[in-house]
């Protein structure tokens, strides 16, 4: 495995990151991996997944660390922007399902055909058009298992399985991974009409760098949600059909769907049909860290 991970973190240029229990994945994905599969199967499953997540996140912090600046700098948090007061965030899961008052703190460029990021998260950008100057052979994952329309999966009522992998052969990505201290609010990236919403079953392996590279296409491997969403509507983005897909990990156990119009006001679940504003809340993920895959 990779001695280290690095990227371009605005004007403070490349940065070394460093993880969140590194060396307990370095362990699990080498030695574990290597030397007792059924041992590593076991702590990817949704069982452990859930176990571990109420561990780590459902403790109450102690009194004297509640609200401490030493500690929430250690986690790269501030709750500076929070719509909760302070006082409020007395537990790690609080902390990263905490809501924002991005309306004022992260505006949104006006122009209606751009697409936003969908998360605070790391970025990779690439294409699947081998024509493309940034076409990534499939390393991070394969479009079809990506979207995993030959396979069943639980589909929303009314939505015949469709081959949208062939409809969107071709096209760009973007790659979004969170790591824990980020706000793990999903937004809509794009406007446009769900044409589709599906869940796909599957492990929940580390989206940590290092087992990506080591365990090959995680994202297609995983437990994930997905999205399509027409753009080319009225009012839409206008730039085709979007994938969205939200992919669970080691100690996320769910994504739940919560889309609001209007900050976090009347969450509601998705549905076929549905037309999604650019920008607005669509899911929180339970919690700790993970990926979405825009197509």
């Amino acid at each position: 495995m990779s001695t280290g991970h690095q990227y371009v973190a605005g004007d403070q240029g490349i940065v070394t990151e460093q993880f969140f229990g590194d060396r307990i994945i370095r362990f699990l994905y080498c030695q574990v991996r290597e030397s007792s599969p059924s041992l590593f199967q076991l702590a990817t499953s949704r069982r452990v997944t859930q176990l571990m997540g109420a561990l780590n996140f459902d403790l109450p912090i102690a009194a004297k660390l509640l609200g401490s600046k030493r500690f929430l700098r250690s986690c790269g948090v501030t709750l500076d922007d929070c719509v909760e007061p302070p006082e409020h965030f007395d537990t790690p899961r609080k902390i990263f399902e905490r809501q924002i008052r991005y309306w004022d703190s992260r505006p949104m460029d006006e122009d209606p055909n751009l697409v936003v990021s969908p998360a605070d998260a790391r970025v990779l950008l690439g294409s699947l058009d081998q024509s493309s100057m940034m076409w990534i052979k499939d390393k991070l994952f394969s479009l079809p298992e990506l979207l995993d329309t030959d396979a069943d999966h639980e589909s929303s009522p009314g939505s015949p399985p469709r081959a949208w992998s062939h409809e969107l052969t071709g096209g760009d990505f973007a790659v979004f991974r969170l790591t824990p201290e980020k706000y793990h609010y999903n937004h809509t990236p794009v406007a446009g009409r769900v044409v589709d919403f599906y869940d796909i079953t599957g492990t929940y392996h580390s989206c940590h760098p290092d087992a990506v590279i080591e365990l090959v296409t995680p994202f297609s491997k995983n437990r994930r949600v997905v999205t399509i969403i027409d753009t080319d509507v009225p009012g839409g983005t206008g730039i085709g059909l979007v994938a969205m897909v939200e992919v669970v990990a080691l100690m996320i156990g769910e994504v739940v769907q919560r889309y609001s119009s209007r900050a976090y006001e009347s969450p509601q679940p998705m549905a076929i049909g549905g037309f999604l504003k650019r920008g607005q809340p669509k899911s929180l993920f339970r919690p700790g860290s993970s990926t979405v895959v825009l197509v």
